[in-house]
């Protein structure tokens, strides 16, 4: 079985956590895979190890993990990668691989023309 984190940030703010789910939901749907899971780098108890136990509990023998982080920044370049290679210590046998960061996509600029557009 595959599984699938996308990584957040995370905030003391409960919405936040609201919205993740809801795009995970969206994900579900135009991917069609079952298990796509939340994890938050910081303020949740749903954290990257917690998210990976939970996988792992599950059956998954692959997981991969998608950075929600616009830039790559200390978290991305340093904290998760570190953070990963202790967890992935501990299940040898799981394949974990990590996605580039969301960054500077096309898609993005188009929201952003979208948000634009929607001030006129």
């Amino acid at each position: 079985m595959d599984g699938i984190l996308i990584l957040a940030h995370g905030s003391k703010r409960q919405e936040t956590e609201e919205i993740l789910n809801s795009l995970i939901e969206k994900v579900k749907v135009k991917t069609g895979e079952e298990h796509v899971y939340p994890a938050f780098l910081q303020f949740s108890e749903q954290n990257l190890e917690r998210g990976i136990d939970l996988l792992v509990e599950k059956g998954a023998s692959s997981i991969r993990i998608i950075p929600m982080f616009l830039f790559d920044g200390i978290h991305v370049t340093q904290d998760i990668p570190n953070e990963l290679n202790e967890i992935k210590s501990k299940y040898p046998d799981v394949k974990i691989k990590m996605s580039r960061h969301i960054g500077d996509d096309d898609k993005l600029a188009d929201i952003i023309v979208e948000r634009i557009i929607s001030l006129k």
